[in-house]
């Protein structure tokens, strides 16, 4: 009888052995499913196959969706480059002189200095009109052109009134004997007393065809008149056909 024992117990030995081999193999794989689904890939793919989406309610097949927060991509901002500034233009006297945003328009006189050096004024008698040095650069030559007009007279409020009321980027436009119409962009009003008025910061060249509207400004005496000058600023920066 003892032979047939030991020929049972070798094979209950291989049997044990084999039922082990069986479970370190099933512990292996269901380990190694376990680890794949806890860690997430370095660069995941844009779409999974069906088994990804398992018990997780989407469509079998469908793509799976892009993590967006972690793989949003941050463009460069670009900045738009701004349009060149037309070149400057020959010589032509201004006719009319229209502000859309204080909605005036004004034919335009010609003026000079007067006996003091100073630069004269449009006639007191038509506040409707503004008067240009003619001395000066045209509006769009190359150089500072210089427009003034009245903030009002004794007969009421005059052509440049609301002047100050201009901001940074209204417009100016000038239409010129030649039927070109010089656009003007505004950079900026200050008011400066008149004994303390910049000549070279208002009249002075920038290399660049400007314009400055002048006005007064500031209190007003009934002796000396208005104490300071109301000045906008702007610059060339397209040239249209008269209509």
């Amino acid at each position: 009888m003892a032979p047939r024992r030991s020929r049972f117990t070798r094979r209950q030995r291989r049997l044990l052995r084999l039922a082990r081999t069986v479970v370190v193999a099933v512990a292996l794989v269901t380990g190694g499913v376990w680890w794949a689904g806890d860690g997430e890939p370095a660069d995941p793919p844009l779409a999974a196959g069906p088994a990804a989406h398992a018990g997780t309610g989407a469509t079998a097949g469908a793509p799976a969706a892009l993590d967006h927060k972690a793989k949003t991509r941050v463009l460069p901002k670009v900045t738009p480059r701004p349009a060149p500034l037309p070149a400057p233009l020959a010589r032509s006297r201004p006719v009319t002189v229209a502000v859309p945003a204080i909605t005036i328009e004004a034919p335009v006189v010609e003026l000079g200095l007067d006996a003091t050096g100073r630069l004269g004024t449009p006639p007191v008698d038509d506040p409707r009109v503004v008067g240009w040095y003619a001395k000066g650069p045209a509006p769009g030559e190359r150089g500072t052109a210089v427009v003034v007009g009245h903030r009002d007279t004794r007969t009421g409020p005059a052509i440049f009134l609301n002047l100050d009321s201009l901001s940074a980027g209204n417009t100016v436009r000038i239409a010129r004997a030649d039927g070109k119409v010089a656009v003007f962009t505004v950079d900026r009003v200050r008011t400066y007393a008149k004994n303390d008025f910049p000549d070279k910061e208002v009249y002075g060249a920038t290399g660049r065809p400007e314009l400055r509207l002048l006005t007064c400004g500031g209190a007003f005496d009934r002796g000396k008149g208005y104490e300071a000058n109301i000045v906008v600023f702007a610059h060339l920066t397209e040239i249209a056909q008269k209509i």
